[in-house]
């Protein structure tokens, strides 16, 4: 008998799959058996189950023969559970007196003897009988959806997303948080974006600008994302506001602080140029920052270190801006879905200490060249040696940092394009002869492959092979006074010693350093590379294992500009269609604890990885918030009381199936 007390009216569905399952495993036999099964009133065979005709077979059979329980043996549950659970449901059956039966996946595709299948496969479905017998009626239900959306990131990719969603006119409100001063990301160092050579600025600026003014936009510039609570459609975020010793609201950006500083000259690296130049105490990151909005460095500044000052900064801003005695600001926010953008850092090219970086003169990392390249930078756009002069000689290495067992084994994806980019321009800004040494030369995306062959064709000259070492040893009297690039030269056969004035290291792209942190905060995976792990590669790129989370650019792996704004995008939507909807449906099979067993020895709570399990102190239990439970199971087999049982694999089901496939 069923739970409901009635006798299990069952109908079992075996899918050919084409040949898939048809072909490994004798079906007509498998539904022969099937059909004989305590509860079972009727098996059938057909050729693909979740086509149309296949779904309108399992309707018309609920109807006319009564089902009460319904079994498909097919494919993985991963890929049609969802169809065949709306299938039945259209039919007036409650979905989850369904059950699904892997036998494409679990046994045709697996294993080779025929025979041997067909006995495997009639376990697996008297497993699955056994268990939808006992099945219970569940019903799902809805949570509402806070409207507004977090996105963490001021990059290209959170500033696309950001206006994404306050262009859809939905009455979202969008609170865009970004730990550094200015929003722009590492986008914002850039000269020119490959294969077309824009100008970096002239795209991105407009945006930044656009973000600023957005009514439906509110920046947080230089805070930081402290702690997340709650669950998707509800979550309850912190967000700390650094201080800037300057009131926001009063400065307007007239720089008069800055000129009128006790430190006439500039003297501190400027972190915006990667301390390839210098700032005063009291400054504005780059010119098109934005918001265009001085601070003030505590580390740096005398009054705020030693308390002793002029203060001529204060004398200076006629509007009253400076506040010395600002503090960290804490401010709470609710939002319904979250979209995280952090984007990568550059490798850090000390690690390859063969290189010379960091000790010897004139090699630069690539990014540190792009400031070089950028009209804004500190060489106003002509890359120069140390003593000031131009070089002659450049050679740019590949994958430093990225397809590496030393290092990072995989490719960094933009490495190639972006060395071809920096090929061209120091050759336009110089004259120099520039050299490119790869391992392989990867163009795949729309123009690249175009590009690389126009660098040929202007004269770059290409050398296969990584490079061992950049040394300043001299062996002969023209590598005198230059850095040598020892290299083994694969097309050729031989080993090359090639001196250069300036080398330019293509750094491979890395996660943030805290994003192991941020994981954790918002109960996030990563992938073996440490970059975060999207839902499916293919399937749910952008989506993560925690609802109403979203993930966007390069902090889910390495990408370039277009496929950065495209992710960006695609992220927005999936958030939007969230708020849209205005509720989120909530799965009904989560955990259940009985408070007449429990022991409150909270040994789930720290099992749980969604965070969905909360200790009342006062009754001495513990308690499942269901819109946060995903139905894992982890407290249930913890609990050392057996207090915890979950709906829909209630120990009792499991238990009923295991004994069918033994």
């Amino acid at each position: 008998m069923t739970a409901a007390g009635e006798a299990p009216r069952i109908g079992v569905y075996v899918c050919d799959c084409g040949f898939n399952i048809l072909g490994a495993i004798d079906v007509p036999e498998v539904v022969r058996y099937a059909g004989g099964l305590e509860g079972v009133v009727l098996a059938k065979e057909y050729k693909y189950m979740c086509s149309d005709p296949g779904q309108d077979l399992i309707k018309k059979d609920i109807r006319e023969q009564r089902l009460n329980r319904v079994v498909v043996a097919s494919c993985t549950p991963t890929l049609h559970e969802r169809t065949f659970r709306r299938v039945v449901s259209e039919a007036g059956l409650n979905p989850f007196l369904f059950n699904m039966v892997n036998v494409r996946e679990g046994v045709a595709w697996v294993t080779e003897d025929k025979a041997r299948a067909t006995e495997k496969a009639k376990a697996l479905i008297r497993a699955g009988v056994r268990r939808v017998a006992l099945q219970e009626p569940l019903e799902a239900r809805s949570e509402p959806v806070n409207p507004n959306v977090l996105v963490i990131g001021g990059g290209i990719a959170g500033m696309h997303a950001a206006l994404s969603l306050a262009n859809a006119n939905s009455g979202a409100k969008v609170h865009l948080v970004e730990r550094e001063p200015s929003i722009g990301g590492n986008m914002a160092r850039f000269d020119k974006t490959f294969p077309t050579l824009d100008c970096a600025s002239c795209i991105l600026t407009p945006k930044m600008t656009e973000v600023k003014i957005h009514p439906n936009i509110h920046l947080h510039s230089y805070a930081e994302v402290v702690s997340v609570e709650g669950y998707v459609g509800n979550f309850d975020v912190t967000i700390e506001h650094k201080p800037r010793y300057v009131n926001e609201d009063l400065c307007i950006g007239c720089l008069k602080c800055v000129e009128a500083c006790v430190y006439r000259d500039a003297r501190f690296p400027n972190a915006f140029d990667l301390g390839l130049a210098k700032r005063k105490p009291i400054y504005i990151p780059f010119p098109q920052a934005v918001p265009t909005k001085v601070l003030i460095d505590p580390m740096d500044c005398l009054y705020l270190k030693l308390g002793k000052c002029k203060k001529t900064c204060v004398d200076a801003c006629e509007k009253g801006a400076i506040d010395f005695a600002q503090a960290a600001v804490r401010a709470q926010v609710k939002v319904g879905t979250i979209i995280v953008a952090t984007g990568f850092k550059p490798f850090d090219a000390r690690r390859k200490p063969q290189y010379g970086y960091g000790t010897l003169p004139n090699v630069f990392t690539a990014l540190e060249m792009e400031r070089f390249l950028s009209p804004t930078g500190p060489t106003e756009g002509v890359p120069s040696l140390k003593d000031g002069s131009l070089p002659r000689k450049v050679g740019i290495i590949h994958c430093v940092g990225s397809r590496d067992r030393n290092t990072n084994e995989y490719c960094s994806k933009v490495c190639c394009m972006y060395s071809l980019k920096l090929a061209h321009l120091i050759r336009e800004r110089t004259g120099a002869e520039v050299y490119d040494f790869y391992i392989d030369m990867r163009t795949p995306g729309k123009g690249y492959e175009e590009f690389h062959e126009k660098l040929l064709a202007e004269g770059l000259k290409v050398i296969r092979g990584r490079v061992a070492e950049v040394t300043t040893s001299a062996l002969t009297r023209e590598e005198k006074g230059h850095l040598i690039i020892r290299v083994e030269d694969t097309l050729a056969g031989f080993v090359r010693r090639i001196p250069v004035d300036m080398v330019v290291l293509s750094v491979g792209l890395e996660p943030q350093s805290d994003t192991q942190q941020l994981r954790r905060m918002l109960n996030l995976s990563c992938g073996r590379e440490g970059f975060l792990q999207e839902l499916h590669p293919k399937l749910a790129p952008v989506s993560t294992a925690t609802d109403g989370i979203y993930i966007a650019g390069a902090c889910q792996g390495p990408k370039d500009i277009p496929e950065t704004v495209a992710q960006a995008g695609s992220a927005a939507a999936e958030a939007l269609a969230l708020v849209h909807r205005g509720t989120v449906e909530v799965q009904p099979y989560t955990a259940v604890v009985d408070e007449a067993v429990c022991s409150g020895c909270q040994v789930c709570v720290g099992m749980c990885p969604y965070d969905a399990i909360t200790y009342d102190a006062d009754k001495g239990v513990v308690h499942v918030l269901e819109v946060k439970c995903k139905g894992c199971g982890v407290c249930a087999a913890a609990c050392p009381s057996s207090a915890i049982d979950q709906k829909h694999f209630r120990n009792a089901f499991v238990l009923a199936e295991v004994a069918g496939v033994i």
